[in-house]
């Protein structure tokens, strides 16, 4: 069994490498958003990016820096199956789950106008925003020095395989199976 935590910048691509592990490679999907956003309702509050940071960083003070990610990891382990993990935010995530075993990161990143053009497709609840309000999260995503708070740039340093994803989806998809066949092929029983 293998579990792939996925980490990278605002729209560069993490749901893409999700969809094609999930639709060619048969692995089940984590998301830390999906989690995230249950939590949300349940506290009747507004699902946008703030009250994603908001709760997030709130049950990592609570609990532990990792604890969404090792809920997830958790659950997946339990399945049996070869599993995604979506996203890993904060340098703790990554830590413990890699120290778990059977367990690989990876990153994907891309230009900012791209990643910008890619979510105003998509279209979520936290995509209608400004490119400048786009700038804004992600910085204050990218960089922290409380371990309870997003350090995007701290886990894509951290990734075992990092991915541009300047180009096609498939090309994405080519370099990604190259690198999920030949962990498939290495992984422990």
């Amino acid at each position: 069994m293998l579990i792939i935590g996925i980490t990278g910048t605002l729209g560069a691509g993490k749901g893409t490498i999700v969809e094609y592990l999930v639709r060619e490679k048969a692995f089940l999907h984590f998301s830390v958003r999906a989690y995230l956003i249950e939590e949300i309702e349940n506290r009747g509050l507004p699902v946008n990016r703030d009250s994603m940071v908001l709760v997030a960083n709130e049950l990592r003070s609570k609990h532990s820096p990792a604890y969404m990610a090792e809920v997830l990891f958790d659950r997946a382990q339990a399945c049996g199956k070869h599993c995604v993990i979506e996203s890993i935010r904060t340098p703790g995530e990554a830590a413990s789950l890699r120290n778990r075993g059977n367990f690989c990161l990876f990153a994907v990143d891309a230009d900012p106008l791209l990643r910008y053009d890619r979510i105003r497709m998509r279209g979520s609840e936290t995509d209608h925003i400004s490119f400048d309000t786009f700038l804004h999260n992600e910085l204050r995503e990218m960089e922290s020095e409380d371990p309870n708070r997003q350090n995007i740039k701290a886990c894509i340093r951290m990734a075992d395989y990092v991915f541009n994803n300047d180009g096609s989806r498939e090309a994405l998809f080519t370099r990604v199976e190259e690198v999920v066949d030949k962990l498939l092929k290495n992984a422990k029983p």
